[in-house]
């Protein structure tokens, strides 16, 4: 019988051991090798491919600056690098949800207050505010969101779940009241009791 010649070992993989020891083209070789996984990974988990690739380079630089905890007896280097990427994936959706309510909170400030604010406009607030008090419950509501939150008809329906027919009813008797009280002198006693008989 003839001798099967034999088969040369394969090669090594030395390139965990050298990742870990410091060498500089070691760290090259793996994210030549492991970069694409790592990005499928933050793609998969983060919706903006800019930010998944930030996450990308973060992980290879968290993971080179800590070579020293990798055991590869524990586990492969992609392993290490996945769990690396992982906990950066998260540590981005945190930090996005953060700024996502800095911005909600930042809009839902009011409006800074004019330095000089005109007299005749705050008394015209104050006038409106004390006539919608006076309405009944329905019609205040749906002409404060009409007038102060800027919601058309539809809007005013969907958000109050009453029927558009009857919001349109509302506001049309609101407004007509409004228009009443307005008309007749004495109609804001608070207001032109103080003397300002001309705010309208």
């Amino acid at each position: 019988m003839t001798a099967l010649p034999q088969q040369p070992d394969p090669p090594v993989d030395d390139l965990a051991p050298r990742f870990r020891s410091g060498d500089e083209v070691a760290l090259r070789e793996a994210y030549d090798r492991y970069g694409r996984a790592v990005l499928h990974l933050a793609t998969s988990m983060l919706a903006n491919r800019a930010d998944a690739e930030d996450v990308t380079q973060a992980t290879f630089v968290a993971a080179w600056l800590g070579r020293d905890t990798y055991d590869p007896a524990k586990g492969s280097l992609i392993g290490w690098l996945l769990g690396i990427g992982r906990r950066k994936v998260i540590d981005r959706m945190r930090a996005t949800a953060r700024e996502t309510r800095v911005v909600e909170t930042v809009r839902q400030l009011p409006e800074p207050a004019q330095s000089t604010p005109d007299p005749d406009r705050v008394v015209d607030r104050l006038v409106i505010a004390d006539e919608l008090a006076r309405l009944p419950d329905d019609q205040r509501r749906m002409l404060e969101l009409a007038f102060y939150d800027d919601l058309t008809h539809q809007q005013i329906a969907t958000v109050t779940g009453v029927p558009l027919g009857t919001v349109k009813s509302h506001i049309r008797r609101g407004m007509a009241s409004l228009k009443r009280r307005w008309e007749v002198d004495g109609a804001a006693p608070g207001a032109r009791a103080a003397g300002f008989s001309g705010a309208r």
